[in-house]
C-alpha cells in the first residue's frame, strides 16, 4: 500500500510504501504517480503514529446514552459505590457499551489500547468478559491490553482475591492495585498480592496512585523498592500519580531519577492540578510517559469523548505549554510515549524533541490527519482522519471500516 502526498511529522510532501505492516520506504511526493485501489490519497495531511490510550476505563463507559445527573460522591470509595449502584440499569447491555466506545476510539485514530476491567465481589468478572469481548471483536483494528483491576481495593472485601486470579487464569494482561495506604490502609499485604499475582502469572504490574503528598511518595518508594527487589524493571507502571510532585523539588528528582532507572513508566489523564512531576524533565531523564481518557462519560466522570487528539489538548493545556514542541511533545505523549509502555519494543521518547513513529522500519500504525502544523492539529482538532493499523486502513471519516474490509 502508498501513502500518497502526507507530511510525516508535519515535514516535506511524502509518499510512504506500507509492506508486511510496517514502513518500507519514504520518497518525495511524486505528483504524476498513479495509485492502485488498496492505495491511500494522503492530501497533505500530516501523517502521525497513531494514539496509544494507555489509561481507559471501558468497563464502565455509557458513551452513546443520554447524559445523566452525575451522582457520584467524594473520594474513590464513593465514586466506586455509585458507579455499583448503577451500572446494571443502563440503557443497554454492558457488552454492546464496551464495543461501541473501543469502535469510537479506533475510529478517531486510536489503535493501541491499555483498558481496566473493575473486578470484585459485586461484578466478579462480568466487566472483565465485557472487555474480552470487545477486545476479541476489534482484533483486526486494534491491539488491546486488559488489566485486572481492583477498583474497590483487595483487602477490604473477602474474596476479591480470588476473584482477580480467576481473571488472570484466563488470560488478563496486567495486575492492578490501588492506594495501598489511603484505601487499603495496610500497604505491604496490598503490595505482597498484587506483585505476588503479578509474578505468578508472568504479568506487568500498573497501580493506581491518586494518594497526596508525602504519603503518596511514601507509596510510590514502596513501590519502587518492590520493583527493584523483584527484578521487575520494566514491568510496572504508575497511573495518575498527579501528587509526586507536591512535597519539595529534591524528592521530585529524587523520584523522577529512581524511576527512569527501574523503568518505572507512568500514565497521565491530564489533571488540573500542577502538583505532577514535570513532563519535560521527565522526558530528559527518560521516563516512559503515556496518556489517556480514563473514563469515558460513565458514573464518575461526565468528561471523555473516545478521542484522545482532544485529550492531547488537554496534556498541552493543563502543563501551560505553548512553545511549538512542547505541544508536538504532548503528541508525541499520546502516539509513540503510550505504545513504549504497552510494547516495550517501542522505544521511549528519547527527549522533548524526539518525533518517533512515522520511519523506515517502523511498525504502520498510522493515522492521517488535518492541519497544517503539529501544534494547529492539537489546538483545531479536526475530524479528517484516515486510520492504519497493521498496514491495513481500518478507519477513515470518523467511521471504522467493516472487519471484512479492513483485512
Amino acid at each position: 500500500m502508498l501513502i500518497s502526498n502526507a507530511r510525516p511529522w508535519a515535514g516535506k510532501a511524502s509518499d510512504i510504501l506500507i509492506e508486511d505492516g510496517k514502513i518500507a520506504a519514504i520518497t518525495e511526493h511524486d505528483p504524476t504517480r498513479e495509485l492502485g485501489a488498496e492505495d491511500v490519497e494522503g492530501r497533505s495531511r500530516i501523517l502521525i503514529p497513531s494514539f496509544s490510550d494507555v489509561h481507559v476505563h471501558l468497563d464502565s463507559t455509557r458513551i452513546g446514552l443520554p447524559f445523566r445527573k452525575h451522582t457520584g460522591r467524594p473520594g474513590v470509595w464513593g465514586m466506586m459505590s455509585n458507579d455499583r449502584e448503577h451500572w446494571r440499569d443502563a440503557e443497554t447491555g454492558l457488552e454492546e457499551r464496551v464495543a461501541e466506545t473501543l469502535e469510537r476510539m479506533i475510529a478517531r485514530g486510536t489503535t493501541r489500547v491499555r483498558s481496566f476491567a473493575q473486578v470484585d465481589v459485586d461484578c466478579k468478572l462480568e466487566k472483565y468478559e465485557a472487555v474480552v469481548a470487545a477486545k476479541e471483536k476489534f482484533a483486526d483494528q486494534a491491539d488491546v491490553q486488559i488489566m485486572v483491576f481492583p477498583q474497590a481495593g483487595i483487602l477490604l472485601e473477602p474474596g476479591t482475591e480470588r476473584y482477580l486470579e480467576d481473571a488472570l487464569r484466563a488470560g488478563a494482561d496486567v495486575m492492578g492495585g490501588i492506594d495501598p495506604c489511603e484505601l487499603e490502609r495496610d500497604p505491604v499485604r496490598h503490595l505482597d498480592v498484587v506483585f505476588g499475582l503479578a509474578e505468578k502469572y508472568q504479568v506487568e504490574v500498573d497501580i493506581h496512585l491518586h494518594e497526596a503528598g508525602t504519603q503518596g511518595v511514601f507509596s510510590a518508594d514502596l513501590i519502587a523498592e518492590r520493583t527493584r527487589a523483584l527484578g521487575m524493571q520494566g514491568k510496572v507502571n504508575l497511573s495518575h500519580a498527579y501528587e509526586l510532585g507536591s512535597v519539595n523539588a529534591a524528592t521530585s528528582r529524587r523520584l523522577i531519577d529512581t524511576f527512569a532507572e527501574l523503568d518505572i513508566s507512568l500514565t497521565s489523564v491530564a489533571p488540573s492540578t500542577s502538583n505532577h512531576l514535570p513532563m519535560v524533565d521527565l522526558a530528559e531523564a527518560g521516563v516512559r510517559f503515556g496518556l489517556g481518557e480514563d473514563g469515558q462519560r460513565d458514573y464518575w466522570s461526565p468528561y471523555g469523548n473516545c478521542d484522545l487528539l482532544d485529550r492531547t489538548w488537554q496534556l498541552a493545556f493543563v502543563n501551560g505549554f505553548r512553545k511549538d514542541e512542547l505541544i508536538e511533545h504532548s503528541l508525541a505523549v499520546a502516539t509513540i510515549g503510550g505504545a513504549s509502555i504497552m510494547d516495550h519494543d517501542v522505544p521511549r521518547l528519547a527527549s522533548v524533541a524526539d518525533r518517533p513513529g512515522v520511519a523506515v522500519g517502523d511498525r504502520a500504525d498510522l493515522v492521517l490527519v488535518d492541519g497544517e502544523t503539529i501544534a494547529s492539529t492539537v489546538m483545531d482538532r479536526g475530524t479528517d482522519r484516515t486510520v492504519i493499523h497493521d498496514g491495513r486502513v481500518v478507519a477513515d471519516g470518523l467511521k471504522v471500516l467493516s472487519v471484512e474490509r479492513s483485512r
